[in-house]
């Protein structure tokens, strides 16, 4: 059973009533960021039930030594974690001399949270009765500001409902933090200094080994029934990682008593003197006022919404569950920072230590393309060339040589830092996915000019891993590629894994043409790379060789490329024959039992076909479909907007439906079972791609937008925005009809379903 307690709403979040069992998977849920920083949606005020801690900042982590019971040659050293940041929100709140803590109250009524994704503003109110017979009602506005990046508010109102009320409010910010996940219990943060002035307090901390400084600071303000009190503090507890005020207020039943506190970092990576640039931003925070820091979040969010919301018209569950995934995709990454990159987390919790995975390249790349502009999504691939030294490093210490480059499984900073050997070694399609992102790049933009700057180095890199991976088979008289892992991770150490060896062949080809276009319409380019990776036509003429005679396994039983070598030899039971008492099978069987079974826990082989669509008849996606599809569990969260998108190509929209609802709502109803570790980022970008590729049937074909549209029959109409070369297209997909309208200053020609069509700026086109 998935969980539903989150009701259906349009533009909302929302949560009615309060539940112990579900405060950690909320904490996942409500998470708010804005690209530099983030945070689960813990309570301000103390609270002593099950609860996970986390506030993150962007870019932030920290080295911890990998824990294993024996060392390999070439093994990452340590497993890089997202740090859990400094506190800022905690307020702990005396009622008439009790703590407010919800896990101890004689009542909690009228509990309801609601994230309110078009402003991107999250709220909580409830009524509570305390020990002490006290009655209170609280209402809590936070955000984190678009505008101010380094400035979260917090807006916390308390009413009395049966007495005139003693409250003490003693707001405070601690380095006194530790991870969940850390292997070896120790804390990652260094208290620096502390500091405190009027209404501010500062604690400034550096991360052990990576020297990372942070200050987080607080400033406060206490309202009564909305009138400032310019009060101070009454009194400063302060320790060597922590400092808290304590303002008292009296209030009369029915008055509301108010703290309204900035919050946030400031960093290293931005600034030389992280104390006084958290002064300054206070001064900033503080000279708009909280009204005007409302407006203006309101208005970001207005703007991001405009170029990215997807309509969809007769559905609320799906209208939600796209939204959500939109939201979370802009809190996690806006593009500013070419050192950032996407967590497979976010920042809603610490599962995949990492900031980036292959997911960014795969998934994520097409989402930014459409709904940013390009630069943000040249950025994206920018992040991989600036790490082009370390991925030789990477496969230098696995004995590759000659300037071979392997991208690593998980990074912070372009070293490896992923522990598990079968992933780490072997998941080596991960390269793959780096050099398709930058000839998708290219496709989608027209942007050309990445590749002879900075792309090509990298797909030479890519190119001679490639060559140095695959060994020539005298058995076979072709080539191939031993021990290796897929993306289905329910396989590990097979041999020719189809999705792996096809993008070593594609890869291969593709830095090819790519070298001699360069060398004929970029001379001095070409030049300047080839001299400094000293790159020959004989070394070519190898790689040339290996992509060539590639071997690809192949059975003429069932006519479909097999998805590794010894795939025929498993017991071929389908998923609908297996008892649902055993599912998901990654919490229920042993991993022994795992890699026998034929059950796969993503897309492999058919991710082959998602990328290289054009290079397969439609009967031969629908043969592989039909042949693979039975046997996949989708426990990863890559999983269902793949098929998604395949099922609606094949014209199956009640199967794509489901795997929509699937994907783009596997957080809101916990379908794996683990909500409450974070959400699932990078997979939301295959959520947008459900929509846009698979019912919206938008590819790009010898540049131009190319659509094939279809509809769920349960919906009357969707809609999406694509930015195409700096021109904004709208799509609006109705039962019977596609309209089209173009922002922007020239005619562009779209097809659908084949057909061409030229749509003027400013003018409707209806199909």
């Amino acid at each position: 059973m998935n969980q539903d307690y989150i009701k259906p709403d349009n533009w909302s979040i929302i949560e009615e009533g309060f539940d112990l069992d579900q405060v950690k998977s909320s904490e996942s849920l409500f998470s708010i960021g804005n690209g530099a920083m983030g945070q689960r949606a813990n309570f301000e005020e103390q609270y002593t039930g099950g609860t996970f801690q986390g506030s993150y900042i962007a870019g932030i982590y920290y080295p911890d030594k990998t824990k294993v019971g024996w060392w390999k040659n070439g093994y990452p050293e340590y497993f890089a974690k997202v740090l859990n940041a400094p506190n800022w929100i905690g307020i702990d709140i005396e009622i008439n001399g009790e703590n407010l803590d919800l896990a101890r109250c004689t009542e909690v009524n009228n509990f309801r949270r609601e994230l309110h994704m078009k402003e991107g503003i999250y709220f909580r109110s409830f009524e509570a009765t305390l020990q002490n017979g006290t009655q209170i009602a609280v209402n809590v506005r936070r955000f984190l500001s678009l505008d101010l990046d380094e400035v979260g508010v917090i807006n916390y109102e308390i009413t009395p409902l049966n007495k005139d009320t003693k409250i003490k409010l003693k707001p405070y910010v601690d380095a006194g933090v530790h991870n969940e996940d850390a292997n070896w219990e120790e804390k990652f943060w260094e208290p620096l200094e502390v500091q405190n002035s009027g209404n501010e307090a500062f604690v400034t901390a550096r991360t052990f080994k990576t020297h990372f400084t942070a200050t987080t600071f607080m400033q406060n303000n206490i309202l009564l029934n909305a009138e400032s009190l310019n009060l101070s503090p009454s009194n400063v507890e302060s320790t060597k990682e922590k400092v808290q005020f304590t303002y008292e207020i009296e209030v009369a039943n029915g008055q509301k008593a108010t703290i309204q506190k900035l919050g946030g970092y400031t960093v290293s990576m931005n600034h030389e003197n992280t104390q006084v640039a958290a002064q300054n931003v206070i001064a900033k925070a503080v000279s708009l006022g909280y009204d005007q820091l409302v407006n203006n979040q309101i208005e970001a969010w207005a703007k991001i919404w405009e170029m990215s919301d997807i309509t969809i018209d007769g559905d609320v569950k799906a209208q939600q569950g796209i939204r959500f995934n939109i939201f979370h995709l802009n809190q996690t990454y806006l593009g500013k920072d070419s050192r950032l990159n996407i967590g497979p987390k976010g920042f809603t919790g610490e599962k995949y230590g990492g900031s980036t995975y292959w997911d960014t390249e795969a998934y994520c790349i097409p989402f930014y393309m459409a709904t940013k502009d390009q630069q943000v999504a040249r950025n994206l691939l920018a992040y991989r060339y600036n790490q082009l030294d370390k991925a030789i490093e990477n496969a230098g210490k696995l004995g590759f040589t000659n300037g071979a480059a392997l991208y690593p499984m998980v990074t912070m900073n372009g070293e490896e830092c992923h522990n598990e050997w079968e992933i780490t070694f072997e998941e080596i399609h991960r390269n793959g996915a780096i050099a398709f992102a930058i000839f998708n790049y290219y496709r989608f933009t027209g942007d050309y000019s990445y590749i002879p700057e900075k792309g090509l180095e990298v797909l030479i890199g890519i190119a001679r891993f490639w060559h140095q991976r695959a060994t020539f088979s005298t058995y076979r008289n072709q080539y191939v590629i031993l021990g290796v892992t897929g993306p289905n991770e329910y396989e590990n150490n097979i041999n020719n894994n189809f999705y792996t060896n096809y993008l070593a062949k594609w890869c291969i080809d593709y830095t090819v043409e790519q070298i001699n276009r360069v060398e004929k319409e970029y001379s001095s380019d070409f030049n300047r790379i080839m001299s400094k990776v000293n790159l020959d036509a004989v070394e070519i003429g190898h790689w040339k060789k290996v992509a060539d005679h590639m071997y690809f396994p192949f059975s003429e039983e069932h006519d479909v490329y097999l998805q590794q070598d010894g795939f025929l030899d498993k017991e071929l039971v389908k998923v609908h024959d297996l008892d649902k008492s055993q599912r998901p099978i990654n919490q229920k069987w042993s991993w022994d039992r795992i890699l026998r079974s034929p059950y796969i826990k993503q897309a492999d082989t058919l991710q082959g076909f998602y990328f290289f669509e054009d290079h397969f008849s439609i009967e031969q996606l629908e043969k592989h479909f039909d042949f693979y599809e039975p046997f996949t569990v989708h426990e990863s969260s890559l999983s269902p907007c793949v098929h998604s998108i395949q099922a609606a190509k094949l014209g199956r929209m009640e199967q794509a439906y489901t795997f929509y609802l699937r994907t783009s709502r596997l957080d809101l109803d916990d379908y794996n079972k683990e909500v409450e570790e974070g959400l699932h980022i990078t997979s939301m970008a295959g959520t947008w791609m459900s929509i846009v590729e698979g019912f919206g049937g938008m590819r790009i074909k010898n540049d131009a937008l190319h659509f094939e549209p279809r509809i769920p029959k349960d919906w009357k109409g969707y809609s999406f925005k694509i930015n195409f070369r700096n021109q904004i297209l709208k799509v609006s997909v109705h039962q019977n009809e596609t309209n089209f309208t173009l922002e922007g200053e020239n005619p562009i020609a779209v097809f659908v379903n084949g057909k061409e069509f030229l749509v003027e700026p400013n003018s409707l086109v209806t199909v």
